[in-house]
C-alpha cells in the first residue's frame, strides 16, 4: 500500500507539505532522529515545530502517558484531578512572579491566546488588544486576528478590537536605521503614537512573543521589551507574553521572561510543556490578577481543558526538564550554535544573517547580501530556489522548519554537540546544492 499517496488523497495537509517538497512518511522517532517507512534517518533540526524539546521517545514521558491511559483517560474539567493540580503547581513554581500564578489549561497555544484575550478584556474592562505585525499567535479565529502576518488573511474579517503595530527588526528595520538603540527609540515612539490614536485607556493588553518565533527568530534589541513594559505600566495595560515557542528551556530558562529579565502579567504556553507528545497549552495568570475569578465566573471552557493524558505528560516533562538540567542547557548550547552557524554564513553567500538566543536560531536567506533581497518573498509561496533547498535538505537527511526565506534551527534540547555539528554540515551540503543556481 502506498501510504504517501493515501495521505495525499485523504488528508488535508498544511501548505508546507503541499509545496512540491515530497516530505518523507515518518513512522518512528528516537532522540533527535526520525525514521521514514523505508528506513531512512532524518535529523530533526527544528524539534518538529519548535516543540519536541525533550527529543523523541523520552522514556519518562512515554511511561507517564501509558500509566495515565490505563488509569483514567478522561475527566471533565469540572472535576478535580491529581495530575492537573500537580502540573498547575509546578507551572506556578516555574513562573516569573514571586506571588505565584494560576493556570487555565487549553488544548493548544492558539486556544491559549484566544482565552488570554477574554481574560484581559474581562480583568480590565477594556476592549482593544495590540500585537505586532511580525507575529504568529495561532490559526483559530481570534488568535489569527492577533497574528500580524499572512496567516491571518484566511480568518479576515477577524475579531474586532485588534490593532497591529511595527516592532523592531534590525536586519530589515521598519524604522529606517542601522543603529539598534535608535531602532528601539523609534519603535517605542511608534508604539506610543499608536496607543495615543487608539486611546490607551481603551487598550486591555499588548501581546508579544518575547523572541519572535516563526516570523524569523528575531531577538529584540536591548531596551525594547523593557520599554514596552514601562508603557504598559504607565497606562494600566496588561502585558501578555506568547511563550508557546520560547517556553520550557528553548532560550535558556523555563520562560524567556526570566532569561530576558522582563516580567509580563500573563504568559501563554503550549508545545514544550509536554514536549509535544500530547496536545496541551494554557494561560498562566499572575496571582494578583487571577483572584478576580474567585467571585467572578471564568469566561471560557473546553472539553479537553486539563485532559488527564496531557497533564500527566506535562508533569513528567517538567520533571524531566528539571532532573536533566534542560531549562539551562540552551545557555550551554548557545555559544556552539552561534559559532557553527556564523561559520556557515561565512561559507555560504545565501545566508544573509544568523540570529538567535539559546537553542533557537534563524538563518535569513538572501539572493544578495547588499540589497538583502530574500531568497523567497514574504507573504507568498516558497520560491523555486527555496523549494529546491528544502528538497535538498530532505535528501541530506535533515528536517528544518522554514518560513518563507528563514530556516529555523531549534533542535531538541537533548541534542549532543556532535549531532548538532553533523546537522550543520548536512545543512551546508544542501545550501551548496542550490546556491550556484540561486545566485546565478
Amino acid at each position: 500500500m502506498d501510504l504517501k499517496a493515501l495521505h495525499k488523497k485523504h488528508v488535508l495537509t498544511p501548505w508546507v507539505a503541499q509545496a512540491s517538497l515530497n516530505p518523507p512518511l515518518v513512522v518512528r522517532g528516537e532522540g533527535v532522529w526520525l525514521w521514514d517507512a523505508e528506513g531512512h534517518r532524518y535529523l530533526d533540526f527544528s524539534a518538529g515545530l519548535v516543540a519536541v524539546n525533550l527529543g523523541h521517545g523520552h522514556p519518562k514521558v512515554v511511561k507517564a502517558i501509558a500509566e495515565q491511559a490505563a488509569t483514567l483517560a478522561y475527566a471533565a474539567p469540572s472535576l478535580f484531578h491529581d495530575k492537573r493540580a500537580l502540573l498547575a503547581q509546578a507551572l506556578s513554581d516555574l513562573a516569573p512572579w514571586p506571588e505565584g500564578a494560576r493556570v487555565f489549561f487549553t488544548p493548544s497555544g492558539a486556544e491559549a491566546n484566544e482565552d488570554a484575550i477574554k481574560f484581559v478584556r474581562h480583568i480590565t474592562g477594556r476592549f482593544k488588544v495590540l500585537s505586532a505585525y511580525r507575529s504568529f499567535h495561532g490559526a483559530t479565529h481570534g488568535a489569527a486576528s492577533l497574528t500580524g502576518e499572512n496567516r491571518r488573511f484566511p480568518a479576515e474579517p477577524g475579531i474586532p478590537g485588534v490593532v497591529h503595530f511595527f516592532a523592531p527588526f534590525p536586519y530589515r528595520s521598519p524604522f529606517y536605521t542601522d543603529d539598534p538603540k535608535e531602532e528601539v527609540a523609534r519603535a517605542l515612539d511608534h508604539l506610543e503614537r499608536v496607543l495615543l490614536h487608539e486611546d490607551p485607556h481603551r487598550v486591555a493588553a499588548i501581546f508579544l512573543e518575547p523572541v519572535v518565533g516563526s516570523n524569523g527568530v528575531i531577538v529584540y534589541p536591548e531596551g525594547y521589551l523593557e520599554g514596552v513594559r514601562a508603557l504598559c505600566q504607565r497606562h494600566g495595560i496588561l502585558l501578555v507574553f506568547d511563550e508557546v515557542m520560547t517556553g520550557f528551556g528553548r532560550v535558556g530558562a523555563a520562560f524567556a521572561a526570566q532569561r530576558l529579565g522582563v516580567v509580563p502579567d500573563l504568559i501563554t504556553f503550549a508545545k514544550g510543556v509536554t514536549s509535544a507528545y500530547v496536545p496541551l497549552g494554557g494561560v498562566l495568570v499572575r496571582e494578583g490578577l487571577a483572584r478576580r475569578f474567585d467571585d467572578t465566573p471564568l469566561p471560557t471552557g473546553h472539553t479537553y481543558s486539563g485532559h488527564p493524558l496531557a497533564v500527566a505528560a506535562g508533569l513528567a516533562a517538567v520533571e524531566a526538564y528539571r532532573e536533566e538540567g534542560l531549562f539551562e542547557r540552551a545557555l550551554a548550547l548557545e555559544g556552539l550554535f552561534r559559532e557553527a552557524l556564523s561559520a556557515l554564513r561565512e561559507r555560504h553567500p545565501l545566508v544573509g544573517e544568523v540570529r538567535g538566543l539559546g537553542a533557537f536560531f534563524g538563518l535569513e536567506l538572501v539572493r544578495d547580501r547588499r540589497t538583502k533581497e530574500p531568497l523567497s518573498p514574504w507573504h507568498a509561496p516558497f520560491s523555486p530556489p527555496m523549494q529546491r533547498l528544502l528538497q535538498a535538505l530532505f535528501q541530506e537527511g535533515v528536517y528544518v522548519l522554514a518560513k518563507h526565506n528563514v530556516l529555523i534551527v531549534a533542535p531538541p534540547l537533548t541534542i549532543r554537540e556532535e549531532e548538532f555539528l553533523e546537522g550543520v554540515e548536512r545543512l551546508s551540503r544542501a545550501l551548496r546544492r542550490v546556491e550556484v543556481e540561486a545566485l546565478g
